[in-house]
């Protein structure tokens, strides 16, 4: 079982793990307590405080760690079941459940990337600070699915398994600016857009 709180304590350990040094972790726990205190309001508690099993995501600092590890890491729910020391179902249910508070904690920090750009001139105008940008295509495992003809459209002949495929365009910082919707793993990044009209390198003031 992962140790959530020796990872907490060490910034490479967590920074490898999440995506995040400390400082930018406990920057974004206070507005992901925010969201997922909202929506405990939304929905009332079928059992008494205290009742049922002792939960292994103990309190909010657990939870961003978990969807945080997640998404950097990507393990399938049999893994993250074994690592977090709960159910495969348990594992599916935070995932799923965490995601939108995850999202909204970000996109109040305005620390969202966006997922269509048009054209360069759109792009200029919502990052007016960056001089140039790289774009590139990323791609995670998922599992294999049951379907054939999903199966082959997922297969990725560069990883040899099946993937799910982003496009990303990062600035000089290594920041995320703009990612893609998921695409099949068997589509070629030099096929795979964000918008018609943006290069796969653009540095500012060309716009040709």
């Amino acid at each position: 079982m992962l140790n959530i709180e020796r990872a907490l304590k060490q910034d490479r350990l967590l920074r490898a793990l999440t995506g995040l040094n400390r400082k930018a972790f406990q920057s974004l726990l206070f507005a992901f307590t925010q969201v997922y205190e909202q929506t405990l309001t939304d929905k009332p508690r079928q059992r008494s405080v205290g009742g049922g099993r002792k939960a292994r995501l103990r309190n909010a600092e657990d939870k961003l760690f978990y969807i945080l590890f997640y998404f950097k890491c990507y393990p399938t729910f049999d893994l993250a079941s074994i690592l977090f020391d709960i159910d495969r179902s348990q594992a599916h249910h935070w995932t799923h459940r965490l995601q939108p508070i995850l999202e909204a904690a970000l996109g109040e920090k305005k620390a969202l990337p966006e997922r269509q750009i048009n054209c360069v001139q759109t792009f200029i105008e919502r990052f007016p600070g960056v001089e140039r940008v790289i774009m590139d295509g990323t791609e995670r495992p998922v599992q294999r699915p049951t379907d054939s003809e999903k199966q082959k459209l997922n297969y990725s002949g560069k990883k040899k398994r099946h993937t799910s495929q982003h496009l990303a365009a990062v600035n000089q910082n290594k920041q995320v600016l703009v990612l893609s919707q998921a695409r099949e793993g068997k589509l070629h990044d030099k096929k795979f857009r964000i918008g018609r009209k943006v290069d796969r390198k653009y540095t500012r003031g060309d716009t040709n």
